[in-house]
């Protein structure tokens, strides 16, 4: 068995334009200070990192991880999320998204996912630039406006949708390969790949693309009402990524899942702090020693009621007491022995 390497931070809900949160120096030295060993990185954050250079210079790589290193904390991953997003993008969300991409392709749905899978592509390089295996993004989404349709769905549709995911992402994931990198799908609303059902339909589309991997985060699969625990057993050879955040939910007479439009404050599902929702994260912790998981524990911190900084420092100390140092043996082995052939066929009644 491994132990977990931990606490990390994803900084994309920390970065901002008031110090110490709008540099690389800066926040990587804040990180430490609440008790962070690393930091995954949102790669489309100019305030944080360059990712031209990134995937370009080698020597850019080496100072930008050895200045986050000097201030106490490494770089565990690269994030794409909302470029991975672009790369799907149904028509019914052009708007909404376009601000994500860059101004020139901006109001051009063709070329804002063909700069959008060239992005991807540099994280990967960057990745292993990094001499980091395993990057982080979102699917996107063509079928989600039909996820709970009325009328029904033609049919067809949705296994159109896959067959359109598939194509464009089998190019960012033969890249990959490329790079020796793993690509690991959050699995999130609004994202095609938004549970193991729509994982597995997708994988089947790539033929099974040893590059396509999962982030596990148990805070969407409690909205889901999904047995988070079970998902572990399920895709544990698939589950490369670990966010460790928190939910609850709490449905009454006038809401459930869909929430009713209202405010995250006010919703049945809503994100928490750590250790203020209702994820069972003491069995999720011995479920990835368990299964070797040697990845980071990542804090990804999303609240409607704390404060971002008090989560933050919470959330260290948090994981910390939840990695479990395996064991290096089994507690009985005192009372064992070397293998005897002979011993062995007599206590069998085997002769």
């Amino acid at each position: 068995m491994k132990t977990i390497k931990g606490p990390g931070l994803f900084l994309a809900q920390f970065a901002g334009d008031t110090a110490p949160f709008d540099s690389w120096d800066g926040i990587t030295k804040w990180a430490a200070d609440c008790g962070y060993k690393g930091v995954q990185v949102p790669v489309w954050d100019a305030r944080l990192v360059d990712l031209d250079k990134l995937a370009s210079s080698q020597t850019y790589c080496d100072e930008w991880a050895g200045q986050a290193r000097d201030n106490g904390v490494e770089v565990t991953d690269l994030s794409t999320h909302i470029l991975g997003q672009l790369v799907a993008v149904h028509p019914a969300y052009d708007a909404w998204v376009d601000g994500f991409a860059a101004p020139e392709v901006q109001g051009k749905p063709k070329e804002r996912t063909e700069w959008a899978v060239e992005q991807v592509k540099k994280a990967l390089t960057a990745s292993k630039n990094l001499g980091i295996g395993q990057h982080v993004t979102f699917s996107g989404g063509l079928c989600w406006p039909f996820v709970y349709p009325f009328p029904q769905r033609p049919q067809g549709m949705v296994d159109m949708g896959f067959d359109e995911l598939a194509r464009r992402w089998r190019p960012v994931l033969d890249h990959a390969e490329e790079c020796g990198v793993d690509v690991c799908y959050e699995i999130h609303p609004m994202e095609d790949l938004h549970d193991g059902v729509t994982f597995e339909m997708f994988l089947d589309k790539l033929d099974g693309h040893a590059r396509c991997n999962m982030l596990y985060d148990p805070s969407h699969y409690v909205l889901q009402c999904l047995d988070y625990l079970d998902n572990i057993d399920i895709y544990a050879e698939r589950i490369k990524m670990f966010h460790v955040k928190d939910a609850e939910f709490n449905p009454t007479g006038r809401q459930g899942v869909y929430g009713g439009y209202q405010p995250w404050v006010d919703r049945a599902g809503r994100f928490r702090s750590l250790g203020d929702g209702q994820v069972d994260f003491s069995a999720i912790f011995a479920k990835m020693a368990a299964i070797d998981f040697d990845g980071w524990a990542v804090v990804e911190w999303e609240c409607a009621l704390k404060h971002p900084e008090d989560g933050a420092r919470e959330g260290a100390q948090f994981v910390k007491d939840h990695i479990i140092r395996v064991t290096p043996h089994a507690f009985d082995d005192f009372a064992g022995g070397d293998i005897d052939v002979a011993t062995n066929k007599k206590l069998l009644g085997i002769g």
